[in-house]
């Protein structure tokens, strides 16, 4: 089993930067595949980016490839998700998702634990 919980969303103009964290529970983190999502009122949840349980490979929807940076440090069991040059079109709820594989996915199901969510809203 694995406790996810989100840290880091707030409020910011367009153009600025936030820095997501997930800390993770459990002695295994680093054999977890890590992703990040999102989901903006009315819309569906959708992938953000996700990372190897190595951290040796990352990947990216196109809507934040060149502006979000998905990193990990297993020593302190936490994933992050670097956010610079915001759009008000990244409003969202972001989650943190931890899958029992070595690579992850873009889909939800690829996923099998979830942390609650951080609020990340980006004025224009």
């Amino acid at each position: 089993q694995v406790q996810l919980v989100e840290s880091g969303g707030g409020l910011v103009q367009a153009g600025g930067s936030l820095r997501l964290s997930c800390a993770a529970s459990g002695r295994t983190f680093s054999s977890y595949a890590m992703g990040w999502f999102r989901q903006a009122p009315g819309k569906e949840r959708e992938f953000v980016a996700g990372i190897s349980w190595s951290g040796g490979s990352t990947y990216y929807a196109d809507s934040v490839k060149g502006r979000f940076t998905i990193s990990r440090y297993n020593a302190k069991n936490t994933v992050y998700l670097q956010m610079n040059s915001l759009k008000p079109e990244d409003t969202a709820v972001y989650y943190c998702a931890a899958a029992r594989s070595s690579y992850g996915g873009t889909y939800q199901p690829d996923y099998d634990y979830w942390g609650q969510g951080t609020q990340v809203t980006v004025s224009s």
